[in-house]
């Protein structure tokens, strides 16, 4: 009966497992960034291949470089903050209590999402044409850089923008599963807004790893 006595005296959405509702908060958010900071060390390790060969092969990767399309890697920089903000603004909903709101924001960022996707699939699909992603039928026609170190750089970027991009689609399913759990007012999300909160900063951190790949890749300078 004690034992029994004691459930009842938790306030509402806290679950079995935790004692108050600030506990279980807690756990949820560093659970999150324990999380990413793994994610961090796992992109650290191709950062710091790039830095090693971007400092062996400075001039040839920025010869390289030129091939990639400033144009729609900047779209797709502005496609993602905004999606951030829009994220950002789900979360402020979500605190509000503003089911319709937050459901807008997300299906705003969703849209970017998508969007940023079929901007990098149009930029993939120009290097396949032009027969620049890494492997047996790689091509290299300018005699001044050689066709290996070439290689190396577009390995380098398919690898990082390429691990990204998964990045981008498991956000797409998230968030997307977020919004049903929303839309149909499910126990796990119905006046709490913690949940909204954590897989906003996993987008937040999507978003600032291409924040990092954008210079890195499309604005070397000469």
């Amino acid at each position: 009966m004690s034992s029994l006595a004691h459930e009842s005296t938790k306030p509402e959405g806290v679950f079995e497992q935790f004692e108050t509702l600030d506990q279980q908060q807690d756990t949820y958010m560093i659970g999150m960034w324990a999380f990413l900071v793994t994610e961090v060390m796992f992109f650290g390790v191709l950062f710091l291949a790039y830095a090693v060969y971007r400092w062996k092969y400075q001039s040839i990767f920025y010869e390289v470089h030129n091939e990639l399309d400033l144009l729609k890697g900047g779209i797709n920089t502005v496609i993602l903050l905004t999606s951030s903000l829009t994220m950002a603004l789900a979360v402020r909903f979500a605190q509000l209590n503003d089911k319709r709101g937050q459901l807008r924001m997300l299906g705003a960022t969703l849209c970017g999402a998508f969007g940023f996707l079929v901007v990098k699939s149009l930029e993939y699909s120009a290097k396949f044409q032009h027969h620049h992603f890494p492997g047996p039928d790689f091509r290299w026609e300018d005699p001044t850089v050689p066709a290996s170190v070439a290689q190396l750089f577009f390995s380098l970027y398919f690898a990082a923008t390429g691990l990204h991009g998964v990045h981008v689609i498991i956000g797409i399913l998230v968030i997307s599963s977020l919004a049903i759990l929303v839309a149909r007012d499910h126990p796990l999300v119905k006046g709490d807004y913690i949940p909204t909160e954590m897989i906003g900063l996993y987008w937040h951190f999507v978003d600032l790893v291409w924040i990092f790949l954008f210079p890195l890749f499309y604005l070397i300078p000469k």
